[in-house]
This record gives C-alpha cells, structure tokens and sequence, in this order.
C-alpha cells in the first residue's frame, strides 16, 4: 500500500497537540432529551463526536464533557498550528478540528485512568502511556495464514511477480497491524457512548452546512448509490485504478455517483474519511450509508461483483 505522507504527518500533529482545558459551567437544558449529533447532522461527526448530544452551552464554549471545555480559541489555536498550505481547509472544517481536539483528550483521560488501574508509575509521558494504552486492547489479536493468503489474493495486482512465499511474512505483519488499527479506531469512536459529551448546537448547524459542501457528501445527498475512490497521481494501484473508474462511471451513468477524491489536494476530506492508505474505495447506498470499504486495488470484476449485491445493475 502506499502512504499519504502529507496526510500521515498532518494527523499525527493533530494527534500530538493538547491545548489547555478549563472548567465549564453547564448551561440549564430544557427537560427534552437533547438529540445528538449522529441524528440531527447525519456524516458530521466520524467518530467519538457522533454520540455527543446537542444542547446550548454558555456563550463562547462549543464542547463540554466533564470538567473540559473547548472554546473557539482553542480550535484558532489549533489551526495556527498546521501547516499553512491546511488552514483553509480547516476552516471549512471546523467541526473535524473539534472532533480531533476533543478525541484527543478523552483518549488521554481514557488512558490516565486505565493506567492507574494498572498500577502504571505516575507521569508517564503521553506517547509512551497511549502507546501502551492501545497495545492492551490489540494484544491478543492474532493473524491466521487464511486471512494472509486472501490478502494476497486481493492484492495480487500489487505484488508484481513475487509469489505468496516471498512476501508472506511481510504480509503477514501488515494485515495484522491493519486488524489492530481496526480495534484502535473502533474503540476510539465509540467513546462517545461511555462519556458524556455535549456540542453547542447553534455553532453545530452553522458547521454542518460548510463540512457537507464537498464533492463526497454531496455524493452520498444524490439519491443514488455512490462509489468514492480514495487515491493519488503516481500510486501504482491508485494510477491502475483510473480506467476502471472511468470504465465504470460511463458503464452506470444514470445509476451510480463515481467520485475521484486526490487526497494530496483534499488531506482534510481523506481524513474525515480515515483514509490512511490508499487506495480506498468506499461503497454508499442511495440513503448515503457506508455498506463497503475496501484498499489496495479493487478490479473492475470486483467492483462489478459488489455493486451487483447491492442492487446497482
């Protein structure tokens, strides 16, 4: 597979960066149960934010969860700290700088407190304790040599002429690593279900119209399914891709929304979408929900394969 540098270096700045936090004071609610992201803006959120609940917070303060607060000055912060070439793009997507921030210091509660149950020595630097955070929730996973070979056999188009034996191990190594990664994101989404976490909804909506004004959400609005390919020039699977995505998009006009997004000039857009590597393709339904994620390179027989379980014909 071949990495997005720019997009790697970028999500680990935002990774890396911890902006103070203070206390909030929380705005009185009515007595209906407040909605939540996920339910109200529908592709906003794409992780620990979609379970958040919408409510009105004091003014200047856009999240609250515990004794933490974000404000709009952390999130101006935040961007100053990217690289210029991103700040545009990031102000278009504010709501995905608050995800990360947010995500950020909920992980590192998450882990502080697992650390003590653990008996773990006291001020530990953060990359060591996420580090050996995460490493206990992957720990026991393990790779069977079916699921290598099938690997394999999805990619072989990438493998040249190197033979299962020759590049097994390797194989081997990076399948797992992918399961694991699997296991780390899938936890870190859902922490919005065992922490309480509420948005300012007035600055919600303002986000939600600016985030959705891109090629891929307004993919998943056309009322049809879509195909959105993740990739970039100069990516030998990715370049491998290009004619069948053409060959596609003519084969179903009229049927099917197929979309190119270069993630070297879309690294936000590819971030919200978690594309690490690339390609990637993603299957939606005409509803707009994600039924199919696939990397490496996806033959046009394939392709075809899976379009046909999903009623596209």
């Amino acid at each position: 597979m071949v990495k997005n540098e720019l997009l790697k270096a970028f999500l680990v700045l935002l990774i890396v960066i911890i902006a103070g936090v203070g206390v909030c004071v929380g705005a009185a609610e009515s007595t209906n149960t407040p909605k939540l992201v996920k339910d109200v803006y529908p592709g906003l959120a794409s992780g620990a934010l979609a379970s958040a609940r919408l409510v009105t917070l004091p003014s200047g303060v856009i999240l609250h969860s515990g004794g933490a607060k974000l404000t709009q000055k952390d999130l101006d912060a935040e961007i100053a700290k990217a690289p210029e070439s991103l700040r545009s793009e990031l102000k278009g997507n504010l709501f995905f700088v608050l995800e990360n921030k947010a995500t950020r210091q909920l992980v590192v509660t998450q882990a502080r407190d697992w650390a003590k149950r653990s008996s773990r020595k006291a001020g530990e630097p953060e990359p060591e304790l996420l580090r050996a955070y995460f490493e206990s929730l992957t720990d026991k996973l393990s790779i069977t040599e079916d699921e290598t070979r099938a690997f394999f056999q999805q990619n072989k188009d990438m493998m040249g002429d190197a033979t299962y034996d020759q590049v097994k191990d390797q194989l081997k190594e990076y399948v797992l690593n992918q399961k694991r990664q699997e296991v780390v994101d899938a936890h870190i989404k859902s922490i919005g279900t065992r922490t309480p976490i509420e948005i300012d909804k007035a600055w919600a909506a303002k986000q939600y119209a600016s985030a959705m004004n891109n090629p891929v959400d307004k993919g998943r609005r056309s009322r049809k399914p879509s195909l959105v390919d993740f990739g970039a020039d100069g990516c030998r699977p990715c370049d491998m891709m290009t004619p069948i995505l053409e060959s596609v998009k003519k084969e179903y006009a009229g049927k099917l929304t197929v979309i190119f997004v270069h993630v070297r000039k879309e690294q936000i857009l590819a971030a919200r979408y978690g594309v690490q590597s690339i390609p990637v393709q993603v299957f939606f339904d005409k509803n707009g929900n994600e039924v199919f994620r696939h990397v490496g390179f996806f033959s046009k027989d394939q392709i075809t394969a899976k379009l046909a379980q999903m009623g596209v014909k």
